[in-house]
């Protein structure tokens, strides 16, 4: 039964990263009568701009930042190429050569766009979504809050609503829990039902982060390479204060045969260095790298209850976006995407439909769930298939990699939804 308010919305935003805050601040524009409350753990006063964790923006998220004032392009490297491409598996001489000769190359002028995207430090995403919400919330202290450096404990489903504790009780509307970690920490399945309904899959992978230092100018391109042992991706970013040239690391491998783990950094050095197409370079120096756990957590449903036994009749209040909603493997690097194209759905959905919210919310999770699930399972089966020891896979995969480069609408339309997402 959908529930009809007459009253102000009121809605709170649980987690303050990329997601959240892009939720917040475009509901805070886009609905100018709703009560927004934004809840996050961290201290407001801590310095979110130095967090350098790499991200990699598609040019939709571009543009959703851009649209909410909040995008820092000169911090931002663009993405001018994409170019993919696979190690010669062993095997047969055929098979040597179509992995030695397949590579997929997605360029922006052939897309006629200025950029497929953009690579950013995470801080210099969240800092100016942060600055931009402050200064609004300043501005209208009566319906914008912020309550920073007080975790949310709880939340209760109510008749007509949710109740979250976060040291104080409040009722609100609605509750958007946008807080996500690591796939090992679980931190997702803290608050509400997202046990309930959902995917999940160890693919006892890791991922080494970190940056290298690149021989020559990159570009504005980014390489990912399909080795026997998983992909390994470089992000093109800024040169450093000397002028040299650099890029973000993401090197996917097996826990059980993982030929990263056990090396110093010039052995790391020197297998990358056999890694990478000639296009790339040399590699000439390499950070300390840090590693991640992967795996699949997606939730079936965006829009859910707080706890297991709601009271007869409540109402679904509690929508997951985001790491929340969906934490993917980043071999194809849209976990974020995906969670900015989530915050700006539901707004425009509770624009739309915001005299009932239930009929509203039906309606979010309808539009998103082709976006939602086509990537999922995209991004699933990629970074299944890499455990898979099959004949002849390598030269398979190289096969589909000419395949896609030869036929170009197919290709195109590839590099449009990685671009906004499925439509």
């Amino acid at each position: 039964m959908s529930v009809a308010v007459s009253t102000p919305l009121s809605v709170a935003v649980v987690g303050a990263g990329p997601v959240g805050l892009s939720l917040a601040l475009h509901a805070a524009q886009q609905l100018p009568r709703a009560q927004i409350t934004l809840h996050d753990a961290r201290p407001l006063e801590l310095d979110v701009s130095r967090d350098p964790r790499t991200l990699a923006l598609s040019l939709g998220s571009v543009q959703l930042l851009q649209r909410l004032g909040a995008f820092d392009a000169d911090a931002a490297q663009p993405i001018l190429e994409v170019h993919v491409s696979q190690q010669p598996p062993t095997g047969t001489a055929l098979a040597r050569w179509i992995g030695a000769e397949a590579e997929l190359r997605i360029r922006a002028r052939d897309e006629g766009v200025p950029m497929l995207g953009a690579v950013l430090a995470h801080g210099r995403i969240v800092a100016p979504l942060q600055a931009a919400w402050i200064a609004m919330s300043r501005r209208e202290p009566h319906r914008l809050h912020t309550r920073f450096d007080a975790p949310v404990r709880a939340l209760k489903d109510l008749p007509a609503g949710v109740e979250l504790d976060a040291g104080i009780a409040e009722a609100h509307d609605l509750v958007v829990v946008a807080e996500g970690g690591v796939f090992a920490s679980e931190a997702m399945r803290g608050l509400g039902d997202a046990r309930r309904g959902s995917w999940r899959h160890d693919y006892r992978q890791t991922a080494w982060v970190g940056q290298v230092v690149l021989e020559r100018a990159h570009d504005g391109t980014a390489y990912e390479r399909f080795t026997r042992h998983g992909p390994v991706a470089l992000l093109p970013l800024p040169a450093d204060e000397s002028g040299a040239a650099r890029a973000a690391l993401v090197w996917c491998v097996h826990v059980d045969d993982d030929p990263v783990r056990e090396l110093d950094d010039a052995q790391r050095l020197a297998v990358l260095n056999t890694i990478f197409p000639p296009a790339v370079g040399r590699l000439l120096a390499i950070s300390p790298l840090k590693a991640f756990a992967l795996g699949l957590n997606a939730q079936r449903s965006l829009v859910g209850h707080a706890g297991d036994t709601p009271p007869r009749g409540a109402p679904r209040r509690v929508v997951r976006i985001g790491n929340a909603a969906q934490m993917l493997h980043p071999v194809a690097g849209q976990g974020l995407n995906l969670g900015l194209r989530d915050a700006f759905e539901l707004v425009r959905g509770l624009a739309a439909g915001a005299a009932d919210i239930d009929a509203a919310l039906r309606k979010v999770e309808w539009r998103r769930a082709p976006d939602r699930l086509s990537m999922i399972a995209a991004t699933d089966f990629l970074a299944r298939s890499f455990t898979w020891v099959l004949p002849g896979g390598g030269a398979a995969r190289g096969l589909g990699l000419a395949a896609l480069q030869a036929l170009r609408p197919v290709k195109s339309r590839l590099a449009r939804q990685m671009m906004y997402g499925a439509r």
